[in-house]
């Protein structure tokens, strides 16, 4: 059994359809992309995947478990946990403080709370910057706050919404090496990303939208190669390969 399985999900707003039919699964432990152009649908179906919004059709299942439509707080407790691609740290708050409010979702003493927090600053590398104010890292200390509030929920699913993006290839190195830890702790990820050249060494399989539907489903050389995704998403440099 799949540990995410997606079976037949739509979703329009305002009659525009951001998702149309959508179906696949992710593995336990897996890596799994996200791609596709802007406007493809891929935030629509992370929202939907972590409660946000409900499908008009199909549904979402957590380890056989059906999550569409429950919300995100039931969600978040079956074990999905989110990044944003807009950094939604609280930015009066140290970084400490930031990873104890999600790691609450765990726990109810705050000493308790506050060693889980440190552990995952720790984790992800955040270990000197503590005590600062959120508002005070750099954009790839920002993103790594963002994954380090995610893991402090204790998910089994991550999603990752671009959170290479914006960064120096030596900021996006680091960051690949942190996906990388996180999967070796036994998390699961689905990630979005643009960077193709980072994103798709790190995958196993990866899942093309385009307007709103599924263009294909395979492994990063079959991706690559596919004439569809060169013609709607990666473009000529691609098919040069």
């Amino acid at each position: 059994m799949p540990l995410l399985d997606i079976r037949n999900v739509s979703k329009s707003f305002g009659g525009v359809a951001a998702n149309v039919d959508i179906s696949f699964d992710v593995a336990e432990g897996e890596i799994l992309g996200l791609l596709g152009p802007n406007g493809a649908g891929k935030t629509s179906l992370f929202n939907a995947i972590a409660g946000e919004v409900t499908p008009d059709q199909g549904e979402i299942r957590l380890a056989g478990q059906r999550i569409s439509g429950r919300g995100p707080v039931a969600c978040a407790e079956a074990g999905i946990a989110r990044t944003f691609q807009v950094v939604r740290s609280f930015d009066s708050m140290s970084v400490r403080e930031n990873v104890m409010v999600a790691a609450f979702a765990r726990t109810r003493g705050t000493r308790a709370a506050m060693q889980a927090a440190d552990e995952v600053i720790e984790f992800c590398g955040l270990t000197a910057k503590a005590d600062s104010l959120a508002h005070l890292l750099s954009p790839a200390e920002k993103r790594r706050l963002e994954v380090a509030r995610a893991l402090a929920t204790k998910p089994r699913l991550l999603l990752l919404d671009e959170m290479l993006t914006g960064l120096t290839p030596t900021e996006a190195q680091g960051g690949v090496q942190l996906v990388r830890d996180v999967q070796a702790s036994g998390v699961t990820i689905v990630m979005v990303e643009h960077v193709m050249e980072v994103v798709l060494p790190l995958v196993s399989r990866a899942v093309v939208l385009n307007l709103g539907q599924v263009l294909t489903i395979g492994t990063p050389a079959e991706i690559v190669a596919h004439p569809e995704v060169i013609r709607a998403y990666l473009g000529d440099r691609y098919a040069a390969h």
